[in-house]
């Protein structure tokens, strides 16, 4: 695949990936949103429906990496060329960062209730703000090791659950291109049990431009007393998830190459 086919389906799929993870997250969160309180298990299976979508659409041009720690522990496995990493990372940012922008063009007008009301002028100056879970990830107890140590095991778990699909029979295709339909589908499944399991204490991101792409879009945009974007905690959904991608590559290599 060239790098242009790359970059096109990284930065479509992420987009996408983004759009209905990140809109689900608005959905549940927003005043005047028909899934207002819909809770956990809604943020999960949206989130698992996004990373399915994603990874269909862009599977036949770049093979639906979609988060640089994937992309990390398939070049470790030997899947992916090192030197195709930096635009797989141009991609998937550039993506999440458009993704995250379309969140807040479908849901403008709840942007504006929900910040334009007495309690959100209040905490205008919370750090993070309180729309933050829409953009990105944040700990319930902020503990720099647990927090990163929940990102690194979560993130372990999603990519070698990827890296083993070439040994399930019936899942793998054989083309290298991309997981293939049931590949997708199961990726997407262990996306909603990462949430539902170990998605508690940090969000989860397990995906670093998941996380920094959104974060980056909700310092720029005019989102009244949106408050701040936390940049303190930024670095850990960031090198956690890298690490963990690296680990699962390693692990591969250890336990399952033949």
């Amino acid at each position: 695949m060239s790098s242009l086919d790359i970059f096109t389906g990284e930065t479509i799929g992420t987009a996408v990936l983004i759009l209905l993870g990140g809109g689900v997250c608005a959905a549940v969160s927003l005043k005047r949103s028909k899934a207002l309180n819909a809770g956990w298990v809604a943020v999960t299976l949206g989130w698992g429906f996004a990373v399915m979508t994603g990874a269909y659409i862009s599977t036949g041009l770049s093979g639906a990496h979609l988060n640089p720690a994937v992309t990390v522990g398939l070049a470790i496995k030997g899947d992916t060329e090192w030197s195709n990493l930096p635009v797989y990372f141009a991609g998937q940012i550039l993506g999440a960062m458009i993704g995250s922008l379309l969140v807040w063009v479908s849901y403008y007008g709840h942007f504006r209730v929900h910040l334009g009301t007495p309690e959100a002028a209040e905490l205008k100056d919370a750090n993070p703000g309180q729309v933050h879970g829409v953009f990105f990830t944040s700990p319930e107890v902020r503990n720099p090791v647990q927090n990163m140590a929940t990102e690194v095991i979560a993130t372990v778990v999603l990519v070698l659950a990827i890296l083993t699909q070439s040994s399930i029979p019936g899942v793998s295709t054989g083309d290298p291109k991309g997981p293939g339909v049931m590949g997708a589908l199961i990726t997407a499944f262990v996306v909603v049990g990462i949430g539902l399991s170990l998605g508690g204490p940090t969000g989860y991101a397990i995906n670093p431009v998941r996380d920094l792409g959104p974060r980056i879009v909700h310092a720029l945009l005019p989102l009244p007393n949106k408050g701040g974007s936390d940049w303190g905690y930024a670095w850990i959904p960031v090198l956690g998830p890298l690490v963990g991608g690296a680990l699962a590559g390693g692990i591969y290599q250890l336990a399952f190459a033949a």
